[in-house]
């Protein structure tokens, strides 16, 4: 295991150091950030308040907004001079997102990249076929540099040109994949046309992160590319990827909570909620120093659970993420995230793992279209059976999200595939 004493770090000692290092970011950032220190003042709140970890609830919040309000470097706490590498979001809404990075912080996301790949046993042994995107998108580059610093080889391959990805697996010997969830299940169908036999690869695990997705297309995963498909999560304001991740126990994101403090929260009230309890997911950097961030509100739905786990980390887990308050929808008064969707679609028997929402609303009235890919089998079936499936299909859902949806079925290899995040919602209302 990679740094086994801070994984294994006893609990009275964490929650020393967790402590110590919250009042040194905190004072850090009310002295070097007009922001921060504007946000305490409106508080009421002063640095030497934090006098125990449950002090971190009369903190304020900082959001995405926040970022985008102080674009470009107005929360960083160091001059340009020290920074030495910029990512920032795609900008799809508004300005983008922008975060900096000096040496300590770069040194800081290796290890804990480090920690997440040693969570799926990787070594310098194995090679590390990397699929996620390089440039300004945190992925790639996390995935890259944390890598090298446990000593494996890095194929820094991006993402595309997936008959190339194939052959390298083949030809290098790839044992690790690096990529999208909805990605590997796209490489898996494009080695079944090439008729690639994956149980010939040497592909043992891989990290998949980026969208939420769920047990069931871990599943799919498993059975198509023969390896152990583990969840990685991070966001680019927090650190990037290696926040947390899973080990081979599939059972929680170990959090690496030395470097960064997870708080779940009630989304619509602000107050903090219970071990167990589903929330919003928030972060408070202890350990970054160019943009550290304080309860900084990730919009993501998750609930934490203490415990050590069966693989002997300490490290606080959190449960897999299930959607995002702001990617929710909400039809005719009923929240449906696509995650649920999912969940029902991966269940019925020759329905692929491809889908897509499709709301609109006619009349007044919202309507939900959901999308479905059916088997090759399938769809060359009666139409008799087709429609037996369909409105199995509808009724699962209607079950689940408690709202009817028309379900349409497509034939195989009609939904755009993607090499990145997946778009599963195409939103046509004029809200």
């Amino acid at each position: 295991m990679w740094n086994k004493e801070a994984q294994y770090m006893p609990l009275e000692r964490l929650e020393q150091l967790q402590l110590e290092r919250l009042q040194n970011t905190v004072k850090r950032c009310y002295e070097k950030v007009p922001f921060y220190k504007k946000a305490f003042n409106e508080k009421g709140v002063k640095p030497e308040d934090i006098r125990s970890l449950n002090d971190l609830s009369i903190l304020p919040f900082t959001t995405k907004e926040d970022l985008r309000d102080n674009y470009p470097f107005g929360l960083f706490t160091v001059p340009m001079s020290h920074i030495v590498r910029i990512h920032a979001s795609s900008g799809t809404t508004g300005k983008p997102t922008v975060v900096g990075y000096n040496r300590d912080d770069i040194e800081i996301w290796s290890e804990v990249m480090a920690r997440a790949l040693s969570c799926g046993e990787v070594d310098e042994n194995d090679i590390m076929q990397n699929a996620y995107g390089y440039g300004l998108f945190t992925g790639g580059l996390g995935f890259h540099y944390g890598a090298e610093k446990l000593g494996a080889t890095v194929i820094p391959i991006s993402g595309g040109n997936t008959k190339r990805q194939i052959m390298l697996m083949q030809d290098f010997g790839s044992t690790v994949l690096a990529c999208t969830p909805s990605y590997a299940l796209y490489i898996s169908e494009v080695m079944a046309e090439e008729g690639v036999d994956p149980k010939t690869l040497k592909l043992k695990v891989g990290f998949f992160g980026a969208e939420p997705w769920s047990e069931n297309m871990r599943k799919e995963i498993e059975s198509r590319l023969y390896l152990h498909a583990l969840d990685i999560y991070g966001l680019s304001e927090i650190i990037g990827p290696g926040v947390s991740c899973e080990c081979m126990a599939k059972n929680g994101l170990h959090v690496f909570d030395d470097h960064f403090i997870p708080e779940i929260i009630n989304p619509e009230t602000g107050e903090a909620l219970n071990y167990g309890e589903l929330g919003e997911l928030v972060f408070t950097t202890i350990t970054k120093t160019a943009l550290p961030m304080l309860r900084y509100r990730t919009r993501d739905i998750s609930r934490l659970m203490p415990g050590v786990c069966c693989c002997g980390r300490t490290h606080v887990r959190m449960e897999r993420i299930s959607g995002r308050t702001d990617d929710m929808l909400i039809i005719r008064g009923v929240n449906v995230f696509p995650s649920q969707v999912e969940a029902t679609l991966m269940n019925i028997e020759g329905v692929e793992p491809h889908y897509q929402l499709i709301v609109d609303r006619v009349e007044r009235l919202d309507v939900l279209e959901v999308q479905v890919e059916v088997s090759e089998r399938v769809f060359s079936d009666e139409i008799r059976q087709l429609e037996a499936i369909r409105q199995k299909i509808q009724d699962e859902l209607q079950t689940a999200l408690g709202l009817t949806a028309t379900v349409t079925l497509v034939e195989p290899k009609t939904i755009q595939r993607s090499e990145g995040k997946s778009k599963r919602v195409i939103d046509k209302r004029k809200i």
